[in-house]
């Protein structure tokens, strides 16, 4: 448990959000149990980045970095529905282990704020698995970098939905843009205003007979 402000000894955080092929990162024993020379198919197929530096007691937004990602593997039909990328787009697009280490560099040491913060830990595990970087069932970043915005959303809301768009028409952010397509930097930039928010909220102890007054993120 921590503290509500727990994130002031950061100077930096970063938010992150990926989009998908549409399938979920295999479980570690699954893969195990493939043959040799047996090829993992790619997930991500966009990463999206927002920077919040320390602005006083608060966060503003910096350096933001977004790439496509070619993942050599289908895309499925109701995952274009949502995100609007298709096989087209992804043709010279650079695969996952060329992005590497310009994604290591952007994240640095700081936590990584996400929406629904395993989904994107798992995406992360997996891709730097199959790149080589770390071997299969280890994590990319240790679970406690990550921190979690619909965690944290549903502590101070309880009972509320909890997805993105219905989070930011909670706190009055606007969401118009995802009525379209979502998007890998669009998503980690609405995640980055609402960590503003939330983090503000619960230093002013708004919303404290909703809330507890500490809450969980990591693992």
């Amino acid at each position: 448990m921590h503290a509500p402000g727990f994130l002031d000894c950061f100077d930096r955080l970063v938010a992150f959000d990926a989009e998908t092929t549409g399938k979920r990162a295999p479980e570690v024993a699954f893969v195990r149990r493939q043959p040799s020379g047996w090829r993992a198919p790619g997930l991500v197929i966009e990463v999206g980045f927002v920077e919040l530096v320390r602005d006083g007691d608060g966060w503003r937004k910096g350096d933001t970095w977004r790439t496509l990602v070619n993942p050599d593997a289908p895309i499925e039909p109701a995952a274009i529905k949502v995100h609007g990328i298709k096989p087209a787009d992804l043709k010279s697009a650079p695969r996952f282990p060329a992005i590497l280490d310009r994604l290591r560099d952007f994240v640095g040491e700081a936590p990584i704020v996400a929406h629904a913060s395993e989904n994107e830990q798992s995406f992360l595990d997996y891709e730097f698995a199959r790149a080589k970087a770390i071997g299969w069932g280890e994590s990319a970043y240790e679970p406690t970098r990550y921190v979690c915005t619909q965690r944290l959303y549903a502590h101070l809301f309880p009972g509320a939905s909890t997805s993105l768009t219905a989070m930011c028409d909670r706190l009055a952010l606007d969401a118009s843009a995802r009525d379209d397509r979502h998007g890998a930097l669009l998503d980690a930039d609405m995640t980055a205003d609402a960590l503003i928010l939330l983090e503000r909220m619960l230093k002013d102890g708004v919303a404290a007979s909703a809330a507890p007054r500490t809450w969980t993120f990591g693992g």
